[in-house]
């Protein structure tokens, strides 16, 4: 497993106890709910299901030639867990206080969640391939390896 993918895999653990820790708190604190609720649900989905899903997925489907994309992996992990952090810092006060800054807030966060979520659609489409086009690859290969023997002799 490499870094990233590593860090996907923590944040989504940590998602996963502040989403348990919310809940707890609606026991203890039921008025709280009104205001958590939405934080609790979002964590839980996009932080700890999405993170474990990109990590995942950006660790088991490396195909074809064991791809690797970094500076998207990246790119992915800081668009998404910045936009979800922001969202859980500024929505419970946006509930209790509307403001048009904290408003502004959010909207930023979503398009960052956004973000992430379609820069790994973007990796991943690079990544998943049917049997044609690996064999068409394989052809491509096989042609690339004749034509550089042909060069040689």
């Amino acid at each position: 497993m490499f870094y990233y993918e590593f860090l996907f895999i923590r944040a989504s653990l940590f998602y996963l106890l502040y989403a348990a820790v919310l809940g707890f708190l609606f026991y203890l604190e039921p008025a709280w709910t009104g205001y958590l609720r939405s934080s609790h649900v979002h964590a839980g989905l996009v932080g700890f299901m999405a993170n474990m899903v990109f990590g995942v997925a950006y660790w088991m489907m490396p195909r074809p030639g064991q791809l690797k994309q970094p500076g998207l992996e990246l790119a992915t992990l800081l668009t998404l867990n910045g936009g979800l952090l922001l969202r859980l810092l500024c929505e419970p006060f946006y509930l209790a206080h509307p403001a048009p800054a904290l408003h502004d807030a959010l909207v930023l966060s979503a398009l960052l969640q956004l973000g992430g979520v379609a820069i790994f659609v973007y990796a991943m489409q690079q990544r998943v391939v049917t049997n044609q086009m690996l064999w068409k690859l394989r052809k491509l290969r096989e042609a690339r390896e004749k034509h550089g023997d042909t060069k040689e002799s």
